[in-house]
């Protein structure tokens, strides 16, 4: 079901990270007032430890209280801010949806960007740091804690991330042959490459073994609509079955991080939209 995790990644590192932070990420205060809540009503809702091969890492998981049946799972990849407010409240929305969702904290082997104000620093101190290799077999783990649960049906995978975790998406979808369906949300498809990072997602358009739904901002700064537009032209032409069945979505109107609602970059009809999109694709997919 899933593959073991890599020793010579993540052995010979220290988890410093043990319990998740609390409220929002200091870089991104102040809050917006548009910060949507979800309540715990009806939800089994709180932090977990998710045992990996370097020791337990934190997480957060929600799932309906009184589920009817066994729940299909879905995966929420954090930005580079880790599992603060905005990523647990999203795993709430998943478990109201009916899923149970869980959220590994991947930085947890190097560092507590919560704590950090400014985003340079929280890219070179921490996330620069963070091996692909590593974050792949973490979600492998968070999904072996799952499979552990009777509540929990992984034979109905899912995944999904917001910029640091959207290019996530694309790695593990390509990694992980259980996954039924991914959503990425405005991760980078090109990028500077090194013995960490050997790998973007255009380097496995073709190469996917589950179907990827990529949501982006035509106004996004950060990443080239060009890019976006290539990846969606290299999905339409494989050969690859999951591949092919892949699709891209523009939001004109939207910029970077169109989906994070406690930030000034908020486009609410694009969010609302694309979570709906989100939804039906895991439907689809036979992921719910």
């Amino acid at each position: 079901m899933t593959h073991e995790p890599a020793p010579s990644v993540t052995s010979r590192r220290q988890v410093i990270v043990h319990t998740l932070s609390t409220g929002f990420a200091l870089a991104v205060t102040p809050i917006s007032a548009s910060a949507l809540t979800t309540d715990s009503d009806g939800l089994e809702a709180g932090e977990i430890e998710i045992a990996t091969s370097a020791g337990e890492i934190p997480g957060y998981r929600a799932r309906p209280l009184k589920p009817k049946g066994k729940l299909p799972v879905v995966l929420v990849v954090h930005e580079i801010f880790g599992v603060h407010e905005h990523i647990k409240d999203v795993v709430r929305r998943f478990a109201k949806q009916g899923y149970y969702a869980i959220a590994p904290e991947l930085f947890a082997r190097q560092g507590d960007v919560s704590k950090l104000t400014d985003f340079k620093e929280i890219q070179s101190k921490v996330v620069s740091k963070v091996p692909d290799a590593q974050v792949l077999s973490d979600l492998d783990a968070a999904v072996a804690f799952a499979k552990k649960d009777p509540h929990a049906d992984t034979s109905k995978l899912a995944i999904t991330g917001f910029c640091w975790g959207g290019r996530i998406v694309w790695l593990y979808a390509a990694h992980q042959p259980a996954l039924k369906a991914g959503v990425a949300w405005y991760g980078r498809i090109v990028g500077d490459k090194d013995d960490l990072h050997p790998r973007f997602p255009a380097d496995v358009a073709t190469q996917l073994k589950a179907p990827v739904l990529g949501l982006y901002g035509a106004k996004d700064q950060g990443i080239p609509v060009d890019t976006v537009q290539q990846q969606a032209q290299a999905l339409a032409a494989s050969s690859n079955a999951a591949s092919k069945a892949s699709s891209i979505h523009i939001y004109p109107e939207a910029g970077h991080a169109f989906f994070a609602d406690y930030r000034p970059s908020f486009h609410q009809e694009s969010a609302e939209d694309g979570w709906k999109r989100a939804l039906d694709w895991f439907k689809t997919h036979h992921a719910k």
